[in-house]
Parts: structure tokens; sequence; C-alpha cells
């Protein structure tokens, strides 16, 4: 029932998005021929024609369309007719063009106010994160850390901490002995072992039974993650280099040793990067009943785990006034508008891979279950996201979509003459044929994170 209620949902906003050029067009006496919802991909479920307007509901369910009399190639209108869009003067084509996008905010505004009024608070984006309980082996350093269940955590390694996924975005990249290191830690290394072993050369061969004199073990250096990772705007990507199998072997080798003799396969840097793979530590800062506190390292294990179970608490924001409610509906459409505009300028700049695309399978998918386990008014912010998000997708500068239409009308208003129809039909074709097939991708990007319980 919870994802039939958000396609439902999400249908009311195709709705809301073509009933807007629908309503601009009549109210500046514009002739429309068609209003659908759906692509013309499959059968017609439904059609009437009321007036001069034949209203259609196709099978393809994932879109839908106004459509004009310039539309139909059989259409008995005069080329100078005022009944053509075409013909209609470039401001009005830009209202009539931009209204589906225009229609998408203010739904979404009327979403965050009705959901800020009926609920008196709305999501600050904001999330402290607070210990639950220590759960970690009785070897496992967290226990010589001084947490505390309660305490809440503020700052990992200097990195602001706003959700249980950056702990453990940072905890799961400073695994103890993941066979990966820092070329600064290997290069500080070399120089430590050069110091002891004069004699032997950084990159040749050991001579075997050669007794090789340790340095004492520096942990790895503690991380360093950026704040758009840490917030999962972009995956996060170290720099480190892998060791090979043998210098995983040499390492395992020569744990908590201060001197080993050579088997004459490695070299003196082989060593370097060995010594240099073992444990990074998380200096973790919380507060705990009103103060600061600094606890000791606590470093991961080989699974990066350090032994806790979280709780992540929302800040909620207060609507119970008409300035809050004003003030928290404006914030929080803000918020949403800029995440997704980032989100829009990683995935074109290839940020993020193409796989982490997901489109109207999976917003069912999380959106009922973000009705069935937080309530109505979550979906109905999370409804007002989607359509923000339709908006800005819809006013895109691509050939077949609004914001394709709105840049030939701003070329035809500078050049004082239209683009080519001709032109404009074969990239709007093209590009319509590439939306589909992305699309489609897409889909199949949803049904294999389903299949493989990733959503």
């Amino acid at each position: 029932m919870s994802i039939i209620i958000m396609i439902l949902l999400i249908s009311l906003l195709i709705l809301v998005h073509e009933a807007g050029h629908f309503l601009a067009a009549r109210a500046l006496g514009i002739k429309v021929s068609k209003f659908a919802i759906g692509f013309p991909i499959g059968p017609t479920l439904w059609s009437k024609k009321i007036g001069d307007v034949e209203y259609l509901i196709h099978a393809c369910v994932l879109g839908g369309y106004v459509a004009f009399p310039d539309d139909d190639k059989d259409s008995d209108l005069p080329p100078d007719s005022q009944d053509r869009f075409m013909n209609r003067p470039v401001w009005q084509r830009m209202i009539v063009i931009s209204a589906g996008v225009v229609a998408n905010i203010i739904t979404a505004f009327v979403l965050v106010f009705i959901t800020a009024v009926a609920w008196g608070q709305l999501p600050s984006g904001d999330f402290q994160v607070y210990i639950n309980k220590i759960a970690a082996e009785k070897e496992a350093s967290i226990w010589n850390s001084g947490m505390q269940a309660g305490d809440r955590v503020i700052k990992i390694n200097g990195s602001d901490i706003g959700s249980g996924y950056a702990l453990t975005l940072f905890a799961q990249n400073s695994k103890s002995f993941d066979g990966k290191v820092d070329s600064q830690d290997v290069s500080e290394n070399l120089k430590k072992l050069q110091e002891l072993n004069k004699s032997l050369d950084s990159d040749s061969k050991i001579p075997q039974k050669t007794v090789v004199k340790l340095p004492k073990i520096v942990n790895e250096s503690a991380l360093v993650i950026d704040d758009t990772s840490l917030k999962g705007y972009t995956p996060y990507k170290d720099d480190q280099v892998s060791l090979s199998e043998e210098q995983t072997a040499l390492r395992d080798k020569i744990q908590n040793k201060s001197d080993y003799i050579s088997d004459g396969i490695s070299t003196l840097r082989d060593v370097a990067y060995a010594i240099s793979d073992n444990v990074r530590p998380l200096n973790i800062t919380v507060e705990r009943e009103g103060k600061i506190v600094e606890l000791a390292p606590i470093y991961p294990d080989k699974n990066g785990v350090i032994g806790v179970v979280l709780e992540n608490r929302q800040l909620l924001m207060p609507t119970n006034t008409p300035k809050t409610i004003i003030k928290g509906t404006f914030d929080y459409i803000w918020t949403q508008t800029y995440t997704l505009c980032y989100g829009f300028y990683v995935l074109f700049t290839g940020k993020v891979p193409a796989s982490s695309m997901h489109g109207i399978v999976a917003i069912a998918k999380v959106g009922g279950d973000v009705i069935q386990n937080n309530g109505i008014f979550s979906g109905l912010l999370l409804t007002a996201m989607i359509s923000i998000d339709l908006a800005i997708l819809n006013f895109l500068p691509i050939p077949a979509l609004d914001g394709g239409h709105f840049m030939f009308l701003v070329i035809e208003k500078i050049r004082r003459k239209p683009v080519d129809e001709k032109t404009i039909e074969k990239l709007s074709n093209g590009f319509f044929m590439l939306l589909i097939i992305l699309a489609f991708l897409i889909i199949f990007n949803d049904i294999y994170a389903l299949i493989k319980h990733q959503l």
C-alpha cells in the first residue's frame, strides 16, 4: 500500500507538470490539441475529446505531454494561423514552456508548507550521532579509549560528523592491515630503514641471510575525508597504493619484530611498504554531559569495525508559528534544491558512476519504505524533493526536454528569427531516443539494485 501511495504521488507530480503547460497555454489563449498522461508508446488506455482538446492516458505512464496543432503534420490550419504555437510571440511560448517547471516548484512549496503546518516541524538535514552501546570484543582498542554509551560523536580526525554514515565511512576506510599504504608513510619508513641499514640499496634485492634492522613501527596517518564524501554527495576515493602479494606476506612475517633475516627475495623498499601497512587511528571527539572530551585513539579491526551501536537523531525545526512555517519551508526547499543541483553536477562531471543513477522503480520502493517506516509526512517531503528534481531535470538545456525548447526560444530571440524546424525536430527526436535508452538503463539499475537488496 505504501508503494502504491508513492506511485500515486509521483503520478500527481507528472499531472501537475503537464497541467502547468496546459493552463498557461489556455490562459494566453493558445490552442491545445492534446493533453496526455504517459508517452505514446504502446496502447492508449483512455481518451476523450472535450471541447477542442483530446485528453489521453497512455499505458507507458512514465511521462506526459501537451500537444499543439503544430505537432499534427496533417493539420489543416494555415501556416500563418495564430492558433499555431510557433506563430505566437516568443515571450508567450517561453511562459508556456517554463510553466511545467514552475508548477513543480510551486507543488514542492505547497507540499512542504502543508507538512510544516500539519506536522509542526521539518527536518533540518542535520543529525546527531550518539553511541547507543559499546559491543566490541574485549581486546578491542575502544575499551581503552574512554568512550561511553550516551556520548555524542562530534568530530573524527578533525572533521565534523553529521551522520552515522560519516562515522562508518571513516571506520571502513581505516581498516587494520588492509593491504594499502600512503606513499608519504612509505617514504618516511624507507628513510628510517636506510639510516639503520646503510650498506643496503633501496631497490636491490637484499642478499639472503642478511640481518635487516627494522625501525620502531609507527601507526599509519589518520585518514582525512572531504566534506562532500562525508555527506554522501560523492563516493570516497583514496589515493593509497596497494601492496603486492610478496609485500603482504613480508608484512605478516615481520610484524612486531626489531629485525628479520632476508630470504633474498625482497628489497629495502618492499620492507618499507610492509612496515607501513599496520593500524590507522580514529581520533574521536565526543560531547558528554555538555563537556567536550578527546578520546584516546581507536583502531578499527580488519573489517573496519570499532564495535559500537549507533543512534542517529535527526534535528527537527519547530514550525508552530507563521514565521517559522514560512522560514522553515523556504530553508527546506533551498537545502534540497542545492543538494539536487550538486547531485547533477557530480553526475555529469563523472564524479559518481552511472550505475548510481536510479529512477521510478527505486523511487517507488524507497518512497514506500519511507512512508511505511516514517509516516505520510516524510512521504510528502520526499515527494516535494522529487518535484524539485523533476523541475531541475526538465529545465536542463537538452533537446526534447523543456529546457531544450526554452534554449531554442532564447536563440530565436537573440537571432530574431526561429531556428529551423527540421533541425529542432531532428535534435529533439535524437535526444528523445537517447532519453528512452537512458530510462531503460536506469530501470535496469533499479531492478538490479532490488535483486541485490541494495534498496
